[in-house]
């Protein structure tokens, strides 16, 4: 079983909504299922899973400044901040720090409402 994990974090990688789908599911699809659930912010940092042109001009109409490089595959190259960026990382170790729980990083539960729960389990304990 193969899942992804969506997450909306804080500036400090405080996780503020979780999604999760099929591995095999595109990103911007999580993507279209977070946006309304996107706090009021300058930028939102994501990897290149979720470059999709709609997605970009839905940022901009909540007035959100995209950070998220291009798709290799694109004619055109996306210009975007590479120091900002880099701030990213602090998605990855909150997602790491789920991890730190055994249940999560083994996925012992098959039902993904019962995974999804033990997930914001440990991400109330957790921060």
């Amino acid at each position: 079983m193969n899942t992804k994990l969506h997450a909306v974090t804080d500036a400090n990688g405080r996780p503020i909504s979780l999604f999760m789908t099929a591995g095999q599911v595109s990103d911007y699809t999580a993507a279209a299922a977070l946006l309304d659930s996107l706090p009021k912010a300058q930028w939102l940092l994501g990897d290149r899973g979720y470059d999709a042109d709609w997605f970009r001009d839905a940022l901009q109409a909540k007035g959100i400044k995209p950070c998220i490089p291009g798709r290799k595959s694109r004619s055109q190259p996306i210009r975007y901040d590479k120091r900002r960026y880099k701030r990213r990382n602090r998605i990855e170790i909150m997602l790491g720090r789920l991890k730190d729980w055994r249940r999560v990083a083994n996925r012992y539960d098959r039902c993904p409402t019962v995974f999804m729960s033990a997930i914001g389990l440990a991400a109330t304990v957790l921060y």
